[in-house]
């Protein structure tokens, strides 16, 4: 499964710089993470963007957003937002800033003991 790879560049030079945002491949696609929790994602052409779910219904009423639905089921505090939703640099940094607001909220996640491989 691939990504729209010209925009993780746009959403990689709104966040670069930006204290404790990490990026990783994972679900085929690449997700963002401040403080290890996600806010923002590409899926296939989408974006991703985790809002929490007490300003969920708010938002996937938004044009060109819609409830996440991944994994075949609704994710509630999840909405996709469609390329026409985020074509603009404004409108990007908006649902970006949205995600990042959301994920400020939460506690950071400490990091993991690494595995042991077996020899």
């Amino acid at each position: 499964m691939s990504y729209d790879e010209k925009l993780k560049a746009r959403i990689e030079k709104q966040v670069g710089g930006a204290r404790g945002v990490t990026s990783k491949k994972m679900f085929g696609g690449v997700a963002w993470m401040k403080g290890g929790n996600m806010f923002a994602g590409i899926v296939k052409n989408d974006l991703m963007v985790r809002v929490g779910p007490g300003r969920h219904d708010e938002f996937v009423r938004e044009p060109n957003a819609r409830v996440m639905d991944f994994t075949g089921r609704p994710m509630r505090g999840y909405v996709f937002v469609s390329p026409a939703g985020c074509a603009k640099d404004a409108d990007l940094k908006r649902w970006i800033g949205r995600g990042m607001e959301f994920a400020a909220t939460l506690p950071a996640k400490k990091a993991g003991k690494a595995k042991k491989v077996k020899e």
